[in-house]
């Protein structure tokens, strides 16, 4: 019996249920082995999620080859410096592509039958197809054969995928975002921020299931007893929720008085349009399915979650700075400071979530209950995945009441 199939239908309405009175995900969803399949094809396949860092393929030609939750996939950026992710697979046989990162010279050569295909995903060329050295063959279209290509969009420097191309348009996907933060860098969005380097970047891993790590992002509830030195100078009272218009798109939390800057030092260039009376605000959000995301006057970071099993995340740290001027050596031990002081903050979540994955084996547990003054943004996550788990033929409508 699958997780699907398991997971019954009053655990799932349960979850749908007003903050005061609802239950959690049931732990099916966090602990079976067919669990990752499950988001996979109900979560992660119909929308836009996170795949990889467009700054890991910075010149024409690199690519770099990913397994997303089972499905391989690539990156490559063309010669106009436009990204493209393809199936990592042939047309031909079947063989992956790519094996490892790697600078291509002309074309994507399968290693099996030396089938070419250009950066954009065109069969380019089909070596002996029609017998020794006769390269074409009657009837073969290579239009209709070349790479299977995913929908993607690069943003803030994520790479963002839709498995299934049929979640709409990203531009849609990301609206709610860009209208909540217009009112710290205005019109031009995040067109400023420009991706750090080595010394901007970090990976943890952590046992548990993906969905913990978004859940534990959501609140700050937990900030005075996980994150002493965060909350000396960003305290648990000065925080406040965050929840996207339409129900679809994030939850989270910001402060009104970050000053990592006057704490750490860590004086760095700031956007332009960032109004001076909402300097000391910031804002953490976890843009759903898989990644967390977080923007000050001076950086924006996104952790994005990579699931590897249900009870094994990897999670990537990227911080982006304002302008190419932020790159400049004299602002090295700002950009350390400021990765080091994130690191060590997500570092101290890490013990928490590992011990909720743990937690989750206890048939005693059910899902646990949310506190309807701390935990709303975390129900509204779980909310959300709960709609796509839904029986086929059901409704979040139906349980309104």
């Amino acid at each position: 019996m699958t997780t699907t199939q398991s997971v019954a239908s009053d655990s799932i309405f349960a979850v749908l249920q007003e903050t005061v009175a609802a239950r959690g995900l049931p732990n099916q969803l966090y602990v079976d082995r067919s669990a990752l399949a499950v988001d996979r094809d109900r979560i992660f396949a119909k929308t836009w999620s996170g795949l990889g860092f467009a700054s890991d393929i910075p010149e024409p030609g690199d690519a770099k080859p990913i397994d997303w939750l089972g499905v391989p996939l690539l990156m490559v950026r063309d010669r106009d410096g436009q990204v493209h992710v393809h199936h990592n697979v042939c047309s031909h046989r079947g063989r992956q592509l790519l094996d490892a990162p790697c600078r291509l010279k002309a074309s994507i050569r399968c290693p099996y039958h030396s089938w070419n295909y250009g950066f954009d995903g065109e069969l380019l060329g089909t070596p002996h197809i029609g017998g020794v050295n006769v390269h074409q063959s009657e009837g073969f279209d290579r239009r209709a054969n070349g790479l299977h290509s995913v929908p993607s969009a690069v943003w803030c420097d994520i790479v963002f995928v839709n498995l299934s191309g049929d979640a709409g348009p990203f531009a849609d996907f990301i609206a709610p975002v860009l209208k909540r933060w217009q009112k710290y860098w205005g019109d031009t969005g995040p067109e400023e921020l420009v991706a750090g380097g080595a010394d901007s970047r970090a990976t943890l891993d952590v046992a548990s299931n993906w969905k913990l790590a978004i859940e534990n992002y959501c609140e700050s509830y937990h900030l005075p007893f996980v994150h002493p030195d965060l909350n000396s100078y960003s305290r648990l009272e000065d925080h406040y929720e965050v929840f996207d218009e339409d129900g679809e798109s994030f939850s989270g939390q910001g402060t009104r008085v970050y000053n990592l800057a006057e704490v750490a030092g860590t004086h760095l260039p700031r956007l332009q349009h960032w109004p001076q009376s909402l300097q000391r605000e910031a804002e953490y959000l976890s843009l759903y399915p898989n990644l967390m995301i977080g923007l000050q006057a001076d950086h924006f970071f996104a952790v994005l979650l990579e699931p590897l099993s249900e009870a094994h995340t990897r999670e990537h740290v990227r911080l982006l700075f304002v302008g190419e001027g932020a790159q400049d050596p004299a602002f090295a031990q700002a950009r350390e400071k400021t990765l080091a002081s994130w690191e060590n903050v997500f570092a101290e979540d890490v013990s928490m979530v590992e011990g909720m994955q743990r937690g989750r084996h206890s048939p005693a547990y059910g899902g646990g209950v949310f506190s309807p003054a701390m935990d709303g943004p975390t129900h509204h996550f779980h909310r959300w995945v709960a709609r796509r788990m839904l029986p086929a033929g059901d409704s979040s409508e139906a349980l309104a009441g």
